[in-house]
């Protein structure tokens, strides 16, 4: 009788898998603790909704105009290099944000917070990405992003308890530091991403090509109104739980971590089913759908276990077509340099944050509720889902 072993090589594929995930998770820990603490930042700091949304837009903008020169330099360096550094850059600035009280710094820090996020996503896709096979790519980048999300359901489980004994400003600096213990393994312990053999950076003729294909753009059509939906959602419900619907913020964070609990494992799902049957298209359109029924019924109701009743269906269908998502256009344009495509796919999506995480709070501050925008994305989400058929009349390569 023979025994298996795991040898050295799937060892290390899964240490490598473990700390990008974990990376990545932290990171969302920062982030996610200003959306959640935003209530009372707004109070210390005495600004307006209007306000607080051109911090999260500052971060986003400069995040969006970053994705396609990341997604090149990707295609060019190796990953980890640039991944590194875009997460020291994230979680030192992090620090810098709870120690700062101007306004117009906060915004700053945000702007240039958002320059080395954008190191972090598209080289971090690429890095788990060469951890799987070819066909199990939506897999791959469903499972990355799914880090984000679980680090979500700490957050807004524990924040709210944590935050009244330690304050958000301490939070947020214990979040980062964590965050740079986790990085300082992954660059010790993770292994490099070399290019493939023969494979070669794109021209800027080779670029222009890969991203004039019509299912780049219809894709990137379809980004934009994901990340929308995304951002509005995660910046701006707690403050929706608490100030539209009477609820308080220990509630705001059950309610948000629920959410959190079940997109969490729909990332790599909706990876996993699409790569399984291998119809992207079909995962991405039914997400589309049920998203736009979701947010259309979030105004309509109060009671409180049917609002989580909603919100929890809504997550589990907010993240789900992530993977499929960025796989659809490189069944069209091939996967040579998928950091560019991937890049312009974010870009895409990340104009859509800009937005929403803006326009939100300029709803809110015009109408005195959040009713308007919410069904504003809703209908943005039923626009996405005619784009999907689009993307499906045309001819595969």
């Amino acid at each position: 009788m023979t025994t298996q072993t795991v040898g050295p090589s799937a060892r290390l594929r899964r240490l490598n898998i473990a700390l990008i995930v974990v990376c990545q998770s932290m990171q969302g820990l920062a982030f996610g603790g200003i959306a959640l603490f935003l209530p009372l930042i707004r109070g210390d700091l005495g600004i307006s909704p209007s306000q607080a949304g051109l911090i999260a837009a500052a971060g986003t903008f400069t995040y969006a105009l970053m994705q396609i020169p990341s997604g090149y330099l990707s295609d060019r360096f190796d990953p980890k290099r640039l991944f590194v550094a875009g997460l020291l850059g994230t979680n030192l600035l992090s620090i810098t944000f709870a120690l700062l009280d101007s306004y117009g710094w906060l915004l700053a820090n945000q702007a240039v917070s958002g320059i080395f996020r954008s190191l972090v996503f598209a080289p971090g896709l690429m890095l788990i990405s060469r951890q799987f096979r070819e066909d199990r790519r939506a897999t791959a980048m469903g499972l990355y992003v799914a880090g984000g999300f679980s680090s979500n359901i700490l957050l807004n489980a524990l924040g709210p308890a944590l935050v009244g004994p330690l304050g958000w400003r301490w939070l947020l600096i214990l979040f980062a530091a964590s965050g740079l213990l986790v990085l300082l393994a992954f660059a010790k312990l993770g292994a490099p991403a070399p290019r493939k053999a023969g494979a070669k950076p794109p021209t800027w003729t080779e670029a222009r090509e890969l991203l004039a294909h019509r299912a780049v753009w219809l894709a990137g059509f379809i980004q934009f109104v994901r990340l929308a939906v995304v951002t509005g959602m995660a910046f701006w419900l707690p403050s929706l739980i608490v100030e539209d619907k009477g609820h308080s913020l220990a509630v705001a964070g059950a309610v948000v971590a629920i959410g959190a609990a079940v997109t969490a494992p729909s990332n790599f799902l909706g990876g996993w089913v699409s790569d399984r049957l291998g119809r992207p298209l079909a995962v991405v359109g039914l997400s589309l759908g049920m998203l736009a029924v979701t947010i259309f019924l979030i105004p309509w109701v109060d009671a409180l276990p049917a609002l989580i009743a909603v919100i929890a269906v809504n997550s589990i269908f907010l993240q789900l077509y992530f993977g499929p998502l960025f796989a659809v256009p490189l069944r069209y344009v091939g996967t040579a340099n998928p950091g560019l495509v991937t890049g312009f796919g974010n870009f895409c999506a990340n104009l859509g944050g800009v937005a929403f995480s803006f326009g939100l709070g300029a709803f809110k501050d015009a109408t005195g509720s959040f009713d308007a925008g919410l069904w504003a994305l809703s209908g943005m989400c039923a626009a996405a889902l005619a784009v999907t058929w689009l993307i499906s009349r045309l001819p595969k390569p």
